[in-house]
């Protein structure tokens, strides 16, 4: 969603209060896609600070479904965003391309929402998300999910340096 800014932008000390409906329906995060459910509005608030600096408050509630690290069974985890920005409009496009880290947000005389959530979602995504704190994962032979049940498979893990010498047993076992 954009947000036009030259409202806020013809004064100093200009403010505007706004609820914003976001259109984001997945986020990208290391070539992967997850959907993502926003909760609630994002309740914005842009603010002409002077001289051309424009300083953004954004506050909103996101849900993502992301994959358990164990057992790949989705899980909904919830992001509670605040974030505060201070944008120069002074700066050229070639000046904020430049800080692209910083203003990737900003499309001329607009405030792209989507996109600076989209940005806040990314500095806060976690690095391990898990179903719960004593999930058993899949099993390494069959793949099944072992929180809903054994699968009968043999998972002893046998020590790889000890491979040559189970070889050895097998070949020389009496029938």
């Amino acid at each position: 969603m954009l947000v036009e800014l030259t409202k806020v932008m013809s004064q100093d000390g200009n403010s505007q209060q706004q609820s914003v409906n976001l259109d984001l329906s997945s986020i990208t995060v290391q070539g992967e896609q997850f959907p993502v459910q926003v909760t609630a509005p994002a309740e914005l608030t842009i603010t002409n600070s002077g001289k051309g600096v424009l300083v953004i408050a954004c506050t909103v509630d996101v849900r993502a479904a992301i994959p358990c690290a164990r057992c790949l069974e989705e899980v909904n985890y919830d992001f509670a965003l605040h974030m505060e920005r201070e944008v120069d409009m002074k700066l050229s496009a070639e000046e904020r391309e430049a800080a692209e880290e910083e203003y990737n947000f900003i499309e001329k005389d607009y405030l792209n929402v989507d996109k600076l959530v989209q940005n806040e979602l990314l500095i806060n995504w976690p690095i391990r998300v898990l179903c719960k704190e004593d999930c058993k994962g899949i099993c390494s032979r069959c793949g099944a999910n072992l929180n809903h049940g054994e699968c009968g498979c043999d998972r002893v893990a046998l020590d790889p340096r000890m491979a040559a010498v189970k070889d050895i047993f097998s070949k020389f076992k009496e029938v």
